[in-house]
């Protein structure tokens, strides 16, 4: 069995973190593929150190002095080496990152250092073999990253080792490093993950899995213990903030469980994903996960006989298009339909809009609806369930919340309902507490 691990900033923040990584990953003699991030913020008043070195791309840019941000990213690495008793000589990286940033580095090479110094130590700590994430993962010359190459590279590396991975970049065809978007390592492990074929792909970082809906509104929200692919598409695109979206399709696509785990609650089971899950595994409440977002305007275009009047949708939906704007959802009736749009967006061509579509299909009334909120009832178990619709729907109204609009994807995979921003707070505590009542603890 092979497990491949990634561990955030958080958890290599300090050599305290550090010490908790290697117990992990000593704990199973199945986690044999490491990947790291750079070291994060070891306080709310500290620095990430990717963000330090951005910071010092940016002065370089400007013929700016950095040598006192480098010199505060030299003592973090310098302090994890010394704390954890590590022969590894990163004073020499450092000298030879110094005069490279003195003669033009590349800004995303040099953000990639702090993945490259982590995994340099980590290595050592872990007493495991350092393999460059440059050797591996490669580029195209469109940026797009070339997974049969990637995967076939890895593969040969990696092959009979323990090692550990710098996560975040890998290299162009050329040999000149580029980095993954924010985040990026959660993409590297997932990556890794696939390319190893592996048995299990476990994040690991500061919470214990998915919560069931946002803390900052719900007071301890449960974890959720098992959730789908789908479900976390779902809940990610509906404004969960859960993981990066990249990660999950490598290992979607080769069917790996991804565990996300608590790197300071070792033995918490966290959050497991997979594409099912059995009857016996399967035994939570009927909603999986509560999310959403403000943020919208609805154009509802009502008119007499437009169910039979061919390409009215069409025309709506090119209209929108040709602006720019993209159409989120659609509910819709007999003779009336609305377009759901993000008004960050819509706001400044919704005037051309509206009249345009009013030349084009010459409504009885277009009505726009402004300062609107989503919010998604996200379940696998829901359509197996009669009635679940009709209760979200009483009990929003018994607690005194509007629903402006309703919408139900076709797999009864999520019930939408569109609330004023005002009730956004309220709608998402009242599904909560409503639900939870019936979980299976």
């Amino acid at each position: 069995m092979l497990k491949v691990l990634k561990f955030g900033g958080s958890s290599l923040a300090d050599a305290q973190q550090f010490a908790k990584v290697k117990q992990i990953v000593e704990s199973d003699p199945d986690r044999r593929v490491v990947v790291v991030s750079a070291p994060g913020k070891r306080s709310k008043e500290d620095h990430k150190i990717t963000d330090l070195l951005y910071l010092c791309a940016a002065h370089i840019e400007y013929g700016v002095s950095c040598e006192k941000i480098f010199d505060m990213i030299r003592r973090r690495y310098h302090e994890i080496r010394v704390d954890c008793g590590l022969n590894t000589d990163i004073d020499k990286d450092f000298e030879q990152i110094w005069v490279h940033m003195q003669h033009g580095m590349a800004r995303e090479e040099l953000a990639s250092r702090g993945e490259y110094l982590s995994a340099r130590l980590m290595a050592d700590y872990l007493g495991f073999d350092f393999l460059d994430a440059a050797l591996w993962l490669k580029f195209r010359f469109d940026g797009a990253v070339d997974k049969e190459a990637s995967y076939a590279a890895l593969r040969r590396a990696a092959e009979g080792r323990r090692v550990v991975i710098p996560g975040f970049y890998g290299a162009m065809p050329d040999g000149r490093i580029r980095t993954l978007t924010r985040g990026g390592s959660d993409i590297t492990g997932a990556l890794a993950a696939a390319a190893l074929d592996a048995d299990l792909y476990e994040n690991w970082t500061d919470v214990s899995g998915i919560l069931m809906a946002d803390p900052g509104i719900v007071e301890n929200p449960a974890p959720i213990r098992h959730i789908t692919y789908s479900e976390l598409r779902e809940l990610s695109y509906i404004g969960a903030k859960v993981l990066h979206e990249g990660t999950v399709f490598p290992v979607r696509e080769k069917n790996i469980p991804l565990n996300i785990r608590n790197t300071n609650e070792p033995d918490h089971p966290g959050t497991l994903i997979m594409d099912s899950f059995s009857d016996e595994e399967d035994n939570g409440s009927l909603i999986t996960g509560i999310a959403g977002k403000k943020g919208y305007c609805v154009v509802t275009v009502a008119k007499t006989g437009m169910s039979s009047e061919s390409g009215v949708l069409l025309k709506l939906l090119e209209i929108v298009e040709n602006h720019g704007v993209n159409v989120e959802y659609i509910p819709s009736g007999i003779d009336i339909l609305s377009l759901v749009m993000a008004e960050e967006k819509a706001q400044p061509c919704l005037y051309a809009m509206l009249g345009e579509m009013q030349k084009a299909i010459q409504p009885d009334s277009i009505k726009v609806t402004e300062h609107m909120a989503i919010v998604a009832a996200v379940g696998r178990r829901m359509a197996s369930r009669p009635g679940v619709s009709g209760k979200i729907f009483a009990t929003l109204g018994e607690n005194g919340v509007n629903i402006r609009m309703i919408t139900q994807g076709p797999e009864e995979l999520n019930i939408i309902v569109g609330v004023e921003e005002k009730d956004f707070a309220q709608a998402i505590r009242v599904l909560y507490n409503t639900f939870m009542k019936e979980r299976k603890l």
